[in-house]
């Protein structure tokens, strides 16, 4: 993918980009692609050290965390951007969009495939996160604030704590309406026992990062 066309797709996907220029200068997710293809290609040829300063680097100049071992396909757009985290086993296919404070992470320090896979023209929403070695589906929509720990099916749209795939469909939503999925869904359980459940699964995920974080820390 040429550099031309990688800003055409920004151009075209953010109406706050005004011209090439701008998006060549300004853009830290463009950035961070870039910064990638080159820790990528380091780490491909067993330059572990020269590949993990490369991607320090990146994020320090961009605010986004990927790892060089990560495979990501063409045109990927990550907007705004400052959070993101994408894991050394993470997988991503063509025309994705991530937003801020995405996390494509482990859930624990077992060793191999441990990240999720993205399929094509998947939106995840700012905030959301995807951990585990599951698969989203190409075309999936994850809401805003979302934490997917299964696999999701193609063209399903998931919300919620954990998440949940819902009934809506996709092309009701433009790409850039990811604030809007959750309303799509069904209404958030009354019951207490089910909120009480959800609540100990997200605290069960936050035990699972920290653990994840503390490997990588003594790793």
């Amino acid at each position: 993918m040429s550099l031309s066309e990688h800003i055409q797709t920004i151009k075209r996907e953010d109406p706050a980009a005004k011209s090439s220029l701008e998006i060549l200068l300004c853009y830290p997710g463009l950035h961070a692609v870039i910064g990638h293809k080159l820790a990528h290609w380091l780490y491909g040829r067993r330059l572990y050290v020269l590949a993990r300063l490369v991607s320090h680097i990146s994020r320090l100049l961009t605010g986004i965390e990927i790892h060089p071992g990560a495979k990501i396909g063409q045109r990927l757009f990550i907007d705004h951007g400052f959070g993101v985290v994408i894991g050394e086993t993470a997988e991503i296919g063509d025309d994705v969009l991530l937003y801020q404070g995405v996390t494509l992470g482990g859930t624990g320090g077992e060793r191999g495939k441990r990240h999720p896979t993205i399929g094509d023209r998947v939106v995840i929403g700012a905030g959301a996160a995807i951990l585990g070695n599951i698969e989203l589906g190409p075309d999936v929509k994850v809401g805003a604030g979302s934490v997917v720990v299964h696999s999701v099916p193609a063209g399903a749209t998931v919300v919620g704590i954990p998440g949940k795939v819902v009934k809506a469909r996709n092309e009701e939503l433009g790409a850039l309406e990811h604030g809007r999925v959750a309303a799509c869904g069904e209404s958030e359980p009354a019951d207490l026992e089910q909120i009480t459940d959800r609540i100990r699964e997200l605290e069960a995920l936050i035990r699972l990062l920290l653990e994840e974080r503390v490997g990588q820390a003594r790793g």
